[in-house]
């Protein structure tokens, strides 16, 4: 997929009708190419893809930035861009001005181990500085949770090898007790540090959105460009990822103008 240019500007690609998406990796002809560019060709594009990009007509409900862990130039860059473009439209100075409008605010997502929390709490001073909202924080890969036949079984033999049992041993559990080849399975493989990403929520008086459990159909839905609460309805992490998403939408409702009112979309 590429991106295309037209008289309004940058086109992005379209997933669906209501999901148009732009990325560096539109924009080069391999994919496994590294992208070596230093700070102010990289701030350059940002501008670019912030001023240039022509994304409906009738304009975005959200515009979803991701970012990389840390806190870079691009971050920096990210949020002074999006203040300016808010206070040159208003007048309202950099767009930071409390009593004005300005960015809707930061989703911060992070796994429960010290390592990511650890960058988490330097972007959370970052929006402190930058006076960017933080809409809340939301642990992901908080455990693994999958079906007993969804998961495999290994005996180690004699010559301390690894031999896959899984039919074995679901056999045994049908003839022993089945009740429980209907039950889940959790592990926490990435385990949490003092009280992970909640107790930190609490630590800067932000809110906790929810934890999404590991789940390799959410994986293999990211590989294949597909829905993934469509395609997997009934998966683990689908019911929090919906919570989330209900979470941040009541935090951020979208209106549209009418000749009256402004109205919430239903």
């Amino acid at each position: 997929r590429t991106i295309h240019e037209s008289g309004s500007g940058m086109v992005p690609v379209y997933a669906n009708e209501n999901l148009s998406v732009m990325s560096i990796a539109f924009m080069i002809p391999n994919e496994d190419a590294a992208v070596v560019w230093r700070g102010p060709r990289k701030n350059g594009l940002i501008k670019k893809f912030l001023t240039e990009t022509c994304w409906d007509e009738e304009g975005l409900d959200y515009l979803i930035i991701d970012t990389p862990p840390g806190t870079s130039d691009e971050h920096i860059s990210t949020v002074q861009y999006l203040q300016g473009a808010i206070g040159a439209r208003t007048g309202n100075g950099d767009g930071g001005d409390e009593e004005g409008p300005r960015l809707s605010g930061a989703v911060m997502v992070t796994t429960p181990e010290e390592v990511a929390m650890m960058d988490v709490r330097k972007e959370l001073d970052f929006c402190r500085k930058t006076k960017l909202p933080v809409l809340g924080i939301v642990e992901n890969m908080a455990r693994f949770q999958t079906s007993i036949q969804n998961i495999s079984f290994v005996a180690r033999n004699e010559d301390g090898k690894d031999v896959d049992c899984t039919n074995d041993a679901l056999t045994l559990l049908e003839q022993k007790c089945p009740e429980v080849l209907n039950m889940m399975i959790a592990a926490n493989i990435f385990p949490p540090s003092g009280d992970g990403p909640r107790g930190m929520a609490d630590k800067y008086n932000v809110p906790f959105l929810g934890s999404i459990p590991l789940d390799p159909n959410l994986l293999q839905s990211c590989e294949e460009g597909k829905c993934f609460t469509q395609t997997f309805p009934e998966s683990s992490a689908v019911a929090s990822l919906n919570r989330i998403v209900d979470r941040i939408e009541k935090a951020l409702p979208v209106y549209y103008d009418d000749d009256e009112s402004m109205k919430e979309k239903p």
